[in-house]
């Protein structure tokens, strides 16, 4: 089309069809007329944008949009922010935050792909090999390859660095396959070695100058370089030089994507009181692990209080090596029927647990009371019934005695335990709860280090109450195999059971998740047949978390740093688009 053309069409009038027909008439309307006739016309337009409108909602979706900040607090002063020497929580949480391995733990608590594109397992279980997804970097723009991988391994072999994580490593046979693809032998079977690979990556072309013995006083312990979900924009230092908080960005090359929320901030306290006026003065927005008994005290009402199970058991492990009168199976039974877990639950943790009679931890939170049936005076009863059907009688003191022809024995014992304020008061409720069934029970109150060196190394006790943390990979082995029974083994109970040795023994072979389970499954029979110790409660993970974070999964969590599994799904800004141009993450 020309110049000339475009100019006459600029110059021409337009007019609407039949127009001059419509202004004719209008123009004949009476004036009452052409108030009805605009009033009406003015509806007609407003119930038309009015239309649109709905429906431009009726296609509207709220998706998570980038940006927004959130703080929270943490106790202790982080030190080794290494895959390879961390011990400590804070340290732990700021390797969740800024390593990454080839898996991940997600918020369903199951391993899935992070740095690795897929992996496969060899017909004999022996060999892990795993192919990395393309574009892979760290903080500092480095390329990532399977060269950082083996480094990383290798130097977690090394007996020089004793790093705690040389066990899961040993005699694994790391072999580099290309750039992309990396493999794992193992000496025999054993299928908890997959939680292993979560290990968080080291960049090499930063560490390999370094040796084992120099490597625990690097700076880059503190200021870390890694390839997780986020990086370091600056830290803030006390007046003696430690790290007082960390400024983190989201990374926006992390290998499963950006994180939606712009900025996070880790601060560190020294104590638990430091770390609830912080939270209450309104220093930081997010807190845990904070005693049961604190949380009433706490400013929560734009907060939500999420609660996760976690897989720690706390029990009264049985000695009848010690304790001859737990040689007597109704023994045992009566005092885990006479056991008020829920008043355990309600009186020492706040409710914050779930009551427990197995030693598989729970993975979901669950309002069951448990498989004992009737109200606690009715169970009380029958524990007292079982007990005379078996020949024990109450003495004038109203503890149970039993009597052959050579001797007799009396229901007494004793509880040994820590002194962790939780665990002196458990043992003085059951001590309550027992005298009530007719048991003589003493106390007995042990420093921690006093308590694992010289009561449970010697397994010198009658009972002990104590807790348990068993892996994700639920491997029990270590806590009841009868292999297990002296030091350093954690079989407390000094159980012994064939058919259970060997559910424990096929559970670290098989690598199929439902025969693990039916295994598992098998076992817990086993021990609620055998009541080698009364398990009574499992706790709950308090998290209080901001109202404004959405999408907070937590899941089963196997250490607390887990509560950032799904960290970079975490959002706090949002916004509207219509339903066919929202993305999934």
């Amino acid at each position: 089309m020309d110049k000339e053309k475009l100019k006459n069409l600029a110059k021409k009038e337009w007019h609407l069809p039949y127009s001059e027909k419509v202004h004719r008439v209008i123009k004949s309307f009476s004036l009452s007329e052409k108030v009805v006739f605009f009033f009406f016309t003015i509806v007609f337009i407003l119930s038309g944008i009015s239309l649109l409108y709905q429906l431009n909602k009726l296609f509207l979706v709220t998706i998570p949009d980038y940006g927004g900040t959130l703080s929270e607090g943490v106790i202790g002063s982080p030190r080794f922010v290494n895959p390879l020497l961390a011990t400590s929580d804070i340290d732990k949480d700021l390797i969740t935050l800024m390593y990454s391995g080839l898996m991940k733990v997600n918020s369903d608590g199951e391993l899935v792909p992070d740095l690795a594109e897929s992996y496969s397992i060899s017909p004999d279980s022996l060999t892990y090999t795993f192919i990395l997804k393309d574009n892979l970097y760290f903080h500092d723009g480095t390329k990532l390859t399977t060269d950082d991988i083996v480094f990383t391994i290798e130097r977690a072999q090394d007996p020089g660095l004793k790093s705690p994580r040389e066990a899961n490593w040993s005699g694994v046979t790391v072999k580099k396959i290309d750039d992309k693809t990396i493999s794992f032998t193992l000496k025999q079977p054993y299928s908890p070695f997959i939680q292993n690979t979560t290990l968080g990556i080291l960049p090499k072309h930063i560490w390999k100058t370094a040796s084992v013995e120099e490597l625990p006083f690097s700076q880059f312990n503190i200021k870390p370089v890694g390839s997780g979900p986020y990086k370091i924009e600056s830290i803030i230092y006390t007046s003696s030089g430690l790290p007082e908080e960390y400024k983190l960005v989201a990374f926006k090359k992390y290998s499963l994507g950006e994180p939606y929320i712009t900025s996070f901030s880790i601060k560190s306290y020294q104590n638990e009181k430091d770390i609830i006026d912080a939270y209450n003065s309104g220093n930081v927005e997010t807190v845990h692990g904070i005693t049961p008994n604190q949380i009433a005290g706490l400013k929560t009402a734009d907060s939500n209080i999420t609660l996760a199970p976690l897989p720690r058991i706390f029990g009264v492990f049985f000695n009848q090596n010690v304790a001859p009168v737990f040689l007597n199976k109704e023994v045992r039974q009566a005092l885990n029927m006479a056991t008020d877990k829920q008043e355990i639950i309600n009186n020492i943790i706040g409710g914050y647990g779930q009551p427990i009679d197995s030693p598989v931890p729970v993975k979901t939170i669950s309002n069951d009371k448990g498989r004992l049936i009737g109200d606690q005076p009715e169970r009380l009863e029958k524990a007292k019934a079982l007990l005379v059907k078996n020949g024990w009688k109450e003495n004038t003191s109203g503890i149970f005695e039993k009597k052959d022809k050579k001797n007799t024995t009396t229901l007494s014992f004793s509880i040994s335990t820590g002194d962790a304020p939780e665990l002196k008061e458990t043992a003085y409720l059951l001590q309550r709860q027992w005298r009530a069934l007719g048991a003589d029970v003493k106390v007995k109150i042990f420093e921690t280090g006093d308590l694992n060196q010289n009561i449970i190394r010697p397994r010198k006790y009658d009972s002990l109450l104590f807790g348990e943390i068993v892996g994700r990979d639920l491997d029990l082995y270590p806590f009841w195999h009868s292999s297990e029974r002296a030091s350093p083994g954690l079989n407390i109970a000094l159980y012994a059971n064939v058919k259970t040795d060997k559910l424990l023994e096929n559970i670290r072979k098989t690598s199929d998740p439902a025969l693990q389970q039916t295994y598992l499954n098998n076992f817990s029979k086993e021990i609620r047949s055998d009541v080698p110790a009364i398990f009574t409660y499992s706790p709950y993970f308090i998290y209080i978390v901001p109202k404004k974070v959405n999408n907070i999964k937590l899941g089963t969590l196997t250490a607390s740093a887990e509560r950032f599994s799904n960290i970079g799904e975490w959002y706090i800004e949002t916004n509207n688009v219509w339903e066919i141009f929202a993305k999934q993450k």
